[in-house]
């Protein structure tokens, strides 16, 4: 016997209700999730603040030396990601330098070029959001700092020169330092702070060597030789993942590191 219109009218209904409702609850789930609560208000501030206080820094001459550590200190997460790359294709990394005008060069032999070239761009803006992301919470910032602090020291094995020695062993140290500031907050804000100097840092490079004007030397060149593409377009796909990462570690920090104990 086959059902009566009233029964499947009765069910197309309830179903369509459902999964109405179910939206609905989805859509307030993440409208929830992505409400900032005070102490996340707080940071997204201080991000901010730090954005515009880097930006008017980098552009005022000789007061910018500032931000010089910090930039150096991205430079050699920027090597350092170079060389991972290289290590986990079976290269054999030979020496990692960094000089005083913000450049660097790492050393290798073998390894994959698709994997090594795009890893400097990519990998210190995975980085940068990385430290951003961990910003919204202490324990998170404590955990980061860790992993900055190997990427550093491996980076210290390979350095061949005394910028790049001198600069990632003040950088650790200022890491373990701040770990016994009362409740982390000393480490929590350096660790943001260095995100965002990261982030903004890894972006201006690939708008600057690539999307702005063609730099010879850049890795975004060197790869586009290799696959016949645009420099430029290899830039702007490059410049779209950084944002990418940078926006995705916003939200994910909102979404997931919230303090439970602070009032919405």
């Amino acid at each position: 016997m086959s059902p009566t219109p009233s029964l499947v009218g009765r069910f197309v209904v309830e179903h369509a209700a459902l999964a109405l409702t179910t939206r609905q609850v989805s859509r307030e789930q993440v409208e929830h999730a992505l409400t900032p609560t005070k102490q996340q208000r707080t940071i997204l501030i201080v991000i901010c603040a730090y954005v515009l206080g880097i930006l008017v820094l980098w552009n005022i001459p000789y007061v910018n030396i500032v931000l010089l550590p910090f930039k150096l200190v991205t430079v050699a997460l920027h090597e350092f990601c170079h060389a991972a790359a290289g290590l986990c294709t079976d290269a054999k990394i030979k020496s990692i330098t960094i000089d005083p005008d913000e450049g660097g060069l790492t050393r290798m032999s073998g390894g994959k070029w698709c994997c090594v070239m795009p890893a400097g761009y990519l990998g210190s803006s995975f980085l940068g959001a990385l430290m951003v992301f961990a910003g919204f919470d202490v324990l998170a910032s404590k955990i980061v700092s860790v992993i900055i602090g190997v990427c550093l020291l491996a980076t210290l094995i390979w350095a061949k020169n005394w910028l790049t020695r001198i600069i990632t062993v003040l950088f650790v140290g200022l890491i373990v330092g701040l770990w016994f500031t009362p409740k982390g907050a000393g480490l929590r804000y350096v660790v943001l702070f260095m995100g965002v100097m990261c982030s903004l840092y890894s972006l201006w490079d690939i708008v600057d060597d690539t999307v702005k004007r063609k730099v010879n030397e850049s890795d975004a060149t060197k790869f586009a030789q290799k696959t016949h593409c645009s420099s430029r377009c290899c830039g702007a796909l490059w410049l779209l993942v950084a944002l990418v990462f940078l926006a995705a570690a916003i939200l994910l920090g909102l979404a997931f590191l919230k303090d439970t104990n602070s009032d919405q």
